[in-house]
């Protein structure tokens, strides 16, 4: 070859030599592929397509094995994605970085640990893999283990040196651990590793300012809001949460068994005041509830606004609701503050208009006979009245809207109906579980009834007064024949109803 002047021969032999070389990797791995990608990610990808005979005759051929598609992939990425050992094996033997990240940082490490693949794992560790590598946002292959639920996975991470508490990254990601995930995801086995390597029980995820609803879409329809506290939005502290109140927010009884037997605090809350007892409870965990009760819980801790009694109301638990008067929970405890609405979902909340509401009052207007029958027997006040006041729409005033003060009513009268804006917020939550409500939201008005009657009864039985009426002059009878539930107002006026 002349020489080229002020050039190297050496310069130019390289270039020519690795054009060869890739020539004979297209040739090798056939003309499709050379027309579909690249030369030097001819490697990852046949691994991508688990074409492992190409791989190995790749390899066999001197490919880069560290060579990276357009997204920074590896073969040895592929070869754990798709848990195929052998070729793992291959490709670390001819030399591959077990710690190669791709552009979103994620390594073998992190797909064999999504996997739950415990001999993957072991191989890329024994290879020297960095069990610490996280992704972008804080995220470490322990963390992912621990949400995939592998217990076995995360014992051989914790060995390889791991470190048990690392969180993702505050703010947005939340500064949550691999325990936290664990126990979101319920996986009491993972939890167990865990705590026996010291997780921190007591770790707390980020807590951030959140705007919310307390009322539904529904129910604010159409409000002009000046202030907007008129539309019930407002704004709360969110998150916050220790691995305990994960485990009463999914219902993860196990775990929180193994918790509370750590030392996890059965009293801590969340940063608006709610107690891992009232989660439980307001998510429909009663088995939850009734653990952190016999742990020493307080049954009356209401710094969210409301009991565990009210939510164990809301929830129709009347298990949880014995346990919790057996425990000493005030059976004459009000509502102190409403909860946010979540749209389009199956939360159960208090809405505004619940806000001073005594529990006998609430059973009542959740036509929970059962429930109040409870609540009489421990001392509960039949005749403690409730005083709804909200906002709600007028379109005969310029700003479309009104506020109400209904007057006291009582629990008889909340028993068919009144007390609070329209029942929308029963129409959307019982419909969910297939029950009537009074307007016919669910699919059946004559359940609504009989669960109504049942009420009433209690109520009359309990000698609750069934002529009292509202400051708008509704009485129990007259709410009755307005909802068309002429079976319950018959039996008012056999009962002495007179309006």
């Amino acid at each position: 070859m002349p020489k080229m002047p002020g050039v190297k021969r050496s310069a130019v032999r390289r270039p020519v030599a690795r054009v060869c070389r890739s020539a004979l990797l297209l040739a090798l791995v056939g003309v499709g592929v050379a027309a579909a990608a690249p030369p030097e990610t001819v490697l990852a990808d046949a691994a991508k397509r688990a074409d492992w005979a190409a791989v190995r005759t790749l390899l066999q051929a001197g490919a880069d094995v560290d060579a990276r598609q357009g997204d920074g992939s590896t073969a040895l990425h592929w070869a754990s994605y798709r848990d195929n050992r052998e070729i793992a094996a291959l490709l670390i033997r001819a030399g591959a970085d077990v710690d190669a990240a791709n552009d979103l940082g994620v390594t073998a490490l992190w797909t064999a640990c999504e996997n739950g693949s415990s001999a993957m794992v072991e191989a890329l560790l024994e290879a020297g893999a960095d069990p610490n590598t996280p992704l972008p946002f804080g995220e470490t292959p322990l963390m992912t283990a621990a949400r995939a639920g592998n217990a076995d996975v995360v014992g051989r991470l914790l060995a390889a040196g791991a470190e048990v508490d690392a969180a993702t990254e505050p703010g947005a990601y939340g500064a949550q651990t691999a325990l936290m995930w664990a126990v979101a995801q319920k996986h009491p086995a993972v939890v167990e590793v865990l705590l026996a390597h010291g997780a921190d029980v007591h770790a707390r995820s980020t807590t951030f300012t959140e705007t919310v609803k307390t009322v539904s879409t529904y129910a604010n329809y159409g409000l002009q809001c000046v202030p907007r506290d008129e539309c019930y939005i407002t704004e709360v502290q969110s998150g916050g949460f220790t691995p305990l109140l994960f485990a009463a927010r999914v219902g993860d009884l196990a775990s929180a068994r193994l918790l509370a037997a750590a030392g996890a605090d059965v009293n801590g809350t969340t940063p608006d005041g709610a107690s891992a007892l009232a989660v439980a409870a307001l998510s429909g965990n009663g088995a939850v509830g009734a653990l952190l009760l016999e742990h020493g819980a307080d049954p009356n801790a209401a710094g969210g606004g409301y009991a565990p009694l009210h939510a164990a109301i809301l929830q129709r638990d009347p298990d949880l609701a014995q346990a919790l008067l057996a425990a000493g929970a005030d059976p004459n405890a009000r509502v102190s503050a409403s909860t946010r609405y979540t749209r389009d979902s199956a939360d159960f909340f208090f809405p505004p208009w619940y806000v001073g509401a005594p529990a006998l009052w609430l059973a009542a207007r959740h036509r929970e006979a059962g429930i109040m029958r409870l609540l009489a027997r421990h001392g509960a006040d039949p005749h403690a009245t409730h005083d709804p006041q909200y906002w709600t729409r007028d379109r005969g005033t310029a700003a479309g809207r009104m506020w109400v003060e209904e007057g006291e009513t009582t629990a008889l009268m909340a028993a068919v109906g009144l007390g609070g804006r329209d029942p929308l917020w029963a129409v959307e939550h019982r419909a969910r579980v297939g029950e009537a409500t009074e307007l016919g939201g669910g699919p059946d008005r004559t359940a609504a009834e009989a669960a109504a009657l049942e009420a009433v009864r209690v109520a009359v039985a309990l000698g609750v007064d069934v002529d009292a009426a509202n400051a708008r002059g509704r009485t129990a009878v007259s709410a009755a024949r307005v909802n068309g539930f002429d079976e319950v107002a018959a039996f008012l006026v056999e009962h002495g109803a007179k309006r």
